[in-house]
């Protein structure tokens, strides 16, 4: 009996390892699965914030108020897509009937420039009858034809998952402190003040988030619009759109978003004029990022930009483009958990007793400050 309780002790690490091996073996296999249902707790956040406010304010029962913010978000969908999507579908299916076009004047004319400097013919900005420009251009939409089109063609599957995700989101809004005391329960009583509030900080950043993001889609939407419209840009509605859609991608989105409509008047106005449109971008981005936001809203979301753009290549790299497109959201989840469980639990830096203040949400006025530099709180 002696003999037995060492080998059973000298055992359980084996089967610790076994067991979590297991596990992120079994959530490896359901990865989009998952990605499912983290889009579905994304979309629940923002109906529980309209229903939240629309009780606050209104005195409504919360089902009632549910229901309107659901009717509420269908008939602005339905009404931006009745005034705006008209010409933008035509001004999308010109600009892609164009595309050969434009690239081919694209290469045309980086050619000229490669016969008079050559250090640009040295640096393969155009070889042969593609250039590097237009080359990368096709390469990316060839990413993005290859993320979409599968999607596309498997209709009957995403339309299950579409209502899935949609009534996964709507039972979340309903009642989330039900899911919410449901995962509680399954930590041990002594942890469970902890757990909560690990729960409480990951609804506010992801609350804050997707505030954030949709403040962030329409302001860049409007602003990139107008500013290439008083350009004279061709398909600038087109392009608005894709620059408030491509806001979900950081960095990427906006490189892309900027960069594309002055490689578009680029052979026909110049160099100058190119320089000119995508400083139209800069400038939004600037504006938005640095005036608008500050203001209007109140607390945001904080996340180290190198870790930011590394989120995106990873979740590109397993996911392609749906996994970009909740990368941040992604990256803001994995260190609310980081810093609440090792840095506090773990490496035991701010004490057992002490309820850490949100990990990457902070007010708009707040100066960041290292987590070491911060006064525990009582």
């Amino acid at each position: 009996m002696s003999d037995a309780i060492p080998a059973a002790r000298r055992a359980a690490p084996l089967v610790l390892v076994l067991l979590v091996a297991a596990v992120l073996l079994f959530l490896y296999r359901i990865a989009d699965l998952l990605l499912l249902v983290f889009i579905a707790a994304l979309i629940a956040v923002y109906l529980s914030a309209v229903t939240d406010a629309a009780v606050r304010w209104a005195r409504l029962p919360r089902p009632l108020a549910l229901i309107l913010a659901i009717l509420g978000t269908l008939i602005a969908l339905a009404a931006v897509a009745a005034l705006v999507a008209p010409p933008v579908i035509q001004q999308t299916q010109d600009l892609v009937a164009a595309v050969p076009h434009y690239l081919s004047q694209l290469d045309t004319t980086i050619a000229g420039w490669t016969r008079r400097l050559p250090m640009l013919r040295r640096a393969g900005l155009s070889a042969g009858e593609s250039g590097l420009v237009s080359t990368a251009l096709k390469e990316g939409v060839a990413f993005v034809r290859g993320a979409i089109i599968p999607t596309a063609t498997a209709t009957g599957m995403v339309a299950i998952e579409g209502v899935a995700v949609l009534v996964m989101a709507i039972y979340l809004a309903v009642h989330p402190s039900l899911y919410q005391e449901g995962l509680l329960a399954l930590v041990p009583p002594r942890h469970r003040s902890f757990a909560r509030a690990i729960v409480l900080d990951l609804a506010a950043t992801l609350r804050a988030w997707v505030g954030a993001q949709l403040l962030a889609m329409v302001l860049l939407a409007i602003l990139t619009g107008i500013g290439l419209w008083l350009l004279g840009v061709p398909y600038w509605l087109a392009f608005a759109l894709f620059t408030g859609v491509a806001a979900l991608i950081p960095f990427f989105g906006t490189l892309f978003s900027t960069l594309l409509p002055a490689l578009l008047v680029l052979p026909d106005r110049g160099i100058l004029a190119s320089l000119l449109v995508a400083s139209v971008g800069v400038v939004v981005h600037l504006v938005e990022a640095n005036l608008v936001s500050p203001i209007v809203m109140q607390r945001r979301v904080a996340l180290p930009p190198v870790l930011t753009i590394f989120s995106v290549l990873i979740a590109a790299e397993l996911s392609g483009l749906p996994g970009m497109l909740v990368a941040v959201p992604a990256l803001a989840t994995s260190l609310v958990l980081v810093r609440h469980i090792l840095i506090d639990r773990v490496y035991g830096e701010s004490g057992a007793t002490v309820v850490l203040l949100p990990a990457v949400l902070r007010t708009s006025r707040e100066t960041p400050m290292p987590a070491a530099a911060r006064p525990p709180v009582a």
